[in-house]
C-alpha cells in the first residue's frame, strides 16, 4: 500500500505485438488499482507486430496509464516513430547507442511530487556491439542524480550475467535495475545488499502459449531447417509479466519486489 513515504512503480515486460496491447487495454487499469501503483514503465519495443512500436501504439499507451515507454535493439523499425524519439520524452532508446542516433535514454518525471528518473540501457553480449552500459550507465546514473535519488533503470540485454553484473555496479545507487529483452519471466526479484531492487528479466507482455511471443510451429521450423524463417506473433490469450517495486523516497531504496504474471482468458 502506498503512503507519503513510499512511491509503488510497475515495471512491465517487452509488449510483443497485438496480444500485448490488448493484454495492457484488458489489464493494466486493474493492475493499477490493485497495486495502489503511482507509476508504470512498460517496454514497448516489440508492439508494432514484433519489431518497433508505432506512434499510433506509443499513443494508446500513455492514454493506459503509462508514465515512461522503454524500447530496445528494435525501436528503429517503424518509421512513424523516428520524429518522435527526439520530441517526446517519455519515449526512450538506450542512452548507450551513439549521440548521432535520435532520441535520448533517460527521462526525469514528476509522480506524487517527486521527481523520477528512468534510465534504458542496453546489453552488448549477444547484441549488436554499442557503448559501454556500465560506462554509460554510471556516467547517466550520476549525472541523474544530482536531481533525484528515485531513479529506475530497464537493461535491455541478453546475457544474464551481464544483467546481474550491472546489477550490483549500480546497487545503491539506483532504486531499481530491471532486466528485459528475453520475454521469459525470471524468478529471481530479490533486493541486493545496498538497496536495488533487481530482476533478471520481467518477461512479457504478450501471447502466453508462444516462444517468446511468437508462434510455435514456426519456431520449431527455424531450429529443425536453420532457414531465416521470419516469426509471426502467437493468437493466444494475452498475459501481463512484470514486477511492482515500494521505494522508499528519502533514501531511494527499495523496500520491496514483488513478480506477478496474469493472463486474460477471453
Amino acid at each position: 500500500m502506498a503512503d507519503a513515504k513510499t512511491l509503488v512503480v510497475l515495471l512491465l515486460g517487452d509488449v510483443c505485438g497485438q496480444p500485448g496491447s490488448r493484454a495492457l487495454f484488458l489489464g493494466l487499469h486493474t493492475l493499477i488499482k490493485d497495486y495502489h501503483a503511482d507509476m508504470v514503465v512498460v517496454n514497448g519495443e516489440n508492439a508494432a507486430n514484433g519489431f518497433g512500436l508505432s506512434a499510433s501504439l506509443m499513443e494508446q499507451f500513455f492514454s493506459l496509464g503509462v508514465s515512461v515507454i522503454t524500447s530496445g535493439n528494435h525501436i528503429w523499425q517503424q518509421d512513424d516513430l523516428r520524429p518522435l524519439l527526439d520530441s517526446e520524452k517519455r519515449l526512450l532508446r538506450p542512452a548507450n547507442y551513439p549521440p548521432q542516433a535520435p532520441g535520448h535514454g533517460s527521462v526525469v518525471v514528476d509522480v506524487k511530487n517527486h521527481k523520477v528518473a528512468v534510465l534504458n540501457l542496453q546489453g552488448r553480449q549477444s547484441m549488436p556491439s554499442i557503448d559501454c552500459p556500465f560506462r554509460v550507465g554510471m556516467e547517466q546514473v550520476q549525472r541523474l542524480g544530482k536531481q533525484t535519488s528515485l531513479i529506475l533503470v530497464d537493461f535491455h540485454a541478453e546475457n544474464p550475467e551481464e544483467k546481474e553484473a550491472l546489477a550490483f555496479y549500480l546497487d545503491g545507487k539506483v532504486s531499481a535495475v530491471v532486466g528485459t529483452h528475453t520475454h521469459v519471466q525470471t524468478s529471481d526479484e530479490k533486493l541486493l545488499p545496498q538497496g536495488t531492487a533487481y530482476i533478471t528479466d520481467l518477461g512479457l507482455c504478450g501471447p502466453s502459449e508462444s516462444v517468446i511471443g511468437s508462434e510455435p510451429s514456426i519456431s520449431i521450423a527455424r531450429q529443425l531447417t536453420q532457414m531465416p524463417l521470419r516469426s509471426e506473433i502467437a493468437d493466444t490469450p494475452p498475459l501481463i509479466q512484470g514486477v511492482c517495486v515500494t521505494i522508499d523516497t528519502a533514501s531511494g531504496h527499495a523496500r520491496s519486489i514483488e513478480r506477478f504474471s496474469r493472463l486474460y482468458a477471453i
